[in-house]
């Protein structure tokens, strides 16, 4: 009788793990879905040719200098906790748009393969 009991109760946990185990995945791909669907929705409200954020400024925790495109303007905001305001309107002569640092384009490898021979070297 013992044995009987002991076998049922391993196969409910085993069942129980398995069904458990199933809600998870089934929870998992749910949620999944449901964040690429939310980005698409996302992605084309954001598509936006008329207002572009071009750069950032953080003052303090909640205190940031905008610039930003909308049309042919280019306009400097403050943006505080409770309101926004315009500081003034910039000419696209007096941005520099330019980025100041040039992206690398050497590989992982190649990065590490130039620093085993500078370490090979000493």
């Amino acid at each position: 009788m013992y044995i009987a009991v002991s076998q049922s109760s391993r196969f409910e946990s085993i069942w129980q793990l398995i069904s458990v185990s199933i809600i998870f995945l089934i929870v998992l791909g749910l949620s999944y879905f449901t964040t690429k669907w939310i980005s698409k929705i996302q992605k084309k409200q954001s598509f936006n040719k008329n207002i572009e954020v071009i750069e950032t400024f953080k003052i303090t925790t909640n205190k940031y200098i905008q610039i930003i495109r909308t049309g042919e303007k280019y306009l400097v905001i403050a943006i505080a906790k409770d309101n926004i305001s315009m500081l003034t309107e910039l000419t696209e002569q007096q941005l520099n748009l330019t980025m100041d640092e040039e992206v690398s384009k050497e590989t992982f490898g190649e990065i590490l393969n130039r620093m085993k021979d500078l370490k090979h070297k000493k």
